[in-house]
């Protein structure tokens, strides 16, 4: 039995067909194949059954695989380990970040530190909240940028910025741009995101602390911010939206906007990673170009923390 074998394994059951799981791992099918058979004669079991469409782990194929993930894992931390004794900050980095945090901070440091750290080789992937934890805790990712506080005593966090709320609401196009309140948000007009999203929850949770508010009392819900705003400029309502997402809107789109009195609410945002985690160098290298880039873009200082409502 080799790590590399095991690899091979991984590879076959997260894309379940041997001629993707070759090209991911940069050999033959056929030598895929013959190693992972080579394998299964060893063990004398059969990892993997074949005769299904597209192919599946046994039953005791899945707990190998678990099992594999765990030493691979470790494996890989041999490397970790002499990286950053020596201060190395370089290979392969994987990341997580959440949707509503994606499209607006990437484009704003990922250059910034593709230019300043050539040898790190970034993977940067989509997750929510909830499967972030999971990545984190199983080892297929390094790290993560999410909405904290998230309370989980494995996990670390670093702050990065804190995001105040802006609220969106084109049926006060042309009045007096007053201050929001608080209780100024009535909870039955909000267009919110779809469940999974943690930005959802936050807002749940600011409305609840003014009123007792319910998830059916809410008119419409969308996977993304850009159809809220649509759906926004129809009358239907009006949402919030994280202040970095406000940046890019047209002029006009811009006169729709309007701020909350200080405190304003706010989430934080952090860069969180396993409590085990060894890739301090390239964690603090992320910390580092993100807070240069993202301090030009948050100027506010008083806010309210509000917090994603704990589903876990």
């Amino acid at each position: 039995m080799t790590i590399t074998q095991l690899k091979y394994v991984l590879a076959v059951a997260q894309y379940q067909n041997f001629t993707k799981a070759a090209d991911k791992v940069f050999v033959t099918q056929p030598t895929l194949s013959m190693q992972i058979q080579k394998l299964e004669d060893e063990l004398d079991i059969q990892i993997f059954d074949r005769s299904k469409k597209p192919i599946e782990l046994t039953e005791t194929g899945r707990k190998i695989v678990n099992q594999a993930r765990n030493i691979v894992n470790e494996s890989e931390r041999i490397q970790d380990i002499v990286d950053q004794e020596k201060g190395f900050i370089g290979g392969e980095f994987k990341i997580g970040v959440i949707p509503t945090v994606m499209p607006t901070l990437l484009p704003m440091f990922l250059r910034n530190f593709v230019n300043k750290y050539p040898k790190v080789k970034l993977r940067i992937e989509e997750l929510t909240t909830e499967n972030i934890i999971d990545a984190l805790q199983d080892g297929s990712i390094d790290a993560a940028i999410a909405a904290t506080p998230l309370n989980n005593d494995m996990i670390k966090e670093r702050i990065l910025y804190y995001e105040p709320f802006v609220a969106y609401d084109p049926r006060n196009a042309g009045k007096e741009k007053t201050k929001l309140k608080v209780t100024d948000i009535n909870a039955d007009e909000l267009l919110l995101l779809e469940d999974g999203h943690c930005f959802k929850d936050s807002v749940l949770n600011l409305c609840r602390g003014t009123r007792d508010t319910k998830d059916e009392n809410f008119m419409l819900e969308s996977g993304s911010f850009e159809t809220l705003i649509k759906l926004a400029d129809e009358g239907l309502g009006m949402t919030l939206l994280p202040y970095l997402n406000t940046m890019d809107l047209s002029e006009r789109k811009k006169e729709n906007l309007r701020f909350f009195e200080d405190p304003s609410p706010a989430r934080e945002v952090s860069l969180i990673y396993h409590r085990s985690e060894l890739k301090l160098q390239i964690i603090e290298a992320l910390q580092e170009v993100i807070a240069g880039v993202i301090k030009g873009a948050i100027a506010f200082s008083n806010v309210q923390i509000i917090s994603p409502v704990a589903k876990r």
